[in-house]
C-alpha cells in the first residue's frame, strides 16, 4: 500500500473518532497553494484544523513529534487561506489539533500548537 492510501486509512480512523466525540467534519484533505490540512471540522464555536500523523511503532518517534515548527507554520498559513476563501473573519475562533495514531491507538491532542 502506498503512503497516500495508508494516510487515507488513518485519516478515516481519525474522522470516525472525531465524529464519536461530537465534532462535525467539514472537509478532508483541504488543499491550496499554501499547503494541505488533513481535516477541517467544527466543535462548538471552534473551527478545527487537524493534522493526522501515523506511526506503526515508536522506532521513528512519536507521531506527534512529526508536526514540526515548519509544518505548524504551513498549517497556519493554509488555515488563514481557508478563512479567506470561505469568507470567514480572522477573528473566527480556531484551534489546531493533532490526531496522533500509534498502531491502532489514537491520541487526540487539542490545542496542540
Amino acid at each position: 500500500m502506498n503512503k497516500r492510501a495508508v494516510g487515507s486509512e488513518y485519516e478515516a480512523l481519525a474522522v470516525a473518532y472525531m465524529e464519536q466525540q461530537g465534532m462535525r467534519i467539514l472537509e478532508r484533505n483541504y488543499r491550496c497553494k499554501q499547503g494541505e490540512i488533513d481535516i477541517v471540522a467544527k466543535e462548538s464555536q471552534y473551527l478545527l484544523f487537524v493534522e493526522v500523523k501515523y506511526r506503526k511503532n515508536l522506532s521513528s518517534g512519536h507521531p506527534a513529534e512529526a508536526v514540526t515548527p515548519a509544518k505548524q507554520q504551513r498549517i497556519y498559513q493554509t488555515a488563514r487561506y481557508y478563512l479567506y476563501e470561505h469568507h470567514l473573519s480572522e477573528n473566527t475562533p480556531v484551534r489546531f489539533d493533532v490526531a496522533a495514531i500509534l498502531g491502532q491507538e489514537i491520541q487526540y491532542i487539542r490545542n496542540a500548537f
